[in-house]
């Protein structure tokens, strides 16, 4: 998603491919992926992001997301 990031392409693609093996090895279509998505992200949040900064981390993750998807 970001342009310019603290993480190498390497790792980033490695932990990304990971991912999408794992959303087929399980034979999730669209609304599943999405489901589990959302939750690991949400659970990100709630449980990595301090609860003063949670709003606006929330604002601009999906600032980004709406950007990357137009």
């Amino acid at each position: 998603m970001p342009v310019n990031s603290r993480y190498s392409d390497e790792k980033f693609e490695s932990l990304m491919q990971d991912i999408i093996i794992t959303l087929e090895k399980h034979e999730a279509d669209r609304d599943l992926s999405l489901m589990v998505l959302g939750n690991l992200v949400a659970n990100i949040f709630v449980n990595q992001v301090n609860e003063n900064n949670r709003a606006n981390m929330v604002e601009q993750f999906c600032s980004v997301l709406k950007k990357t998807t137009n």
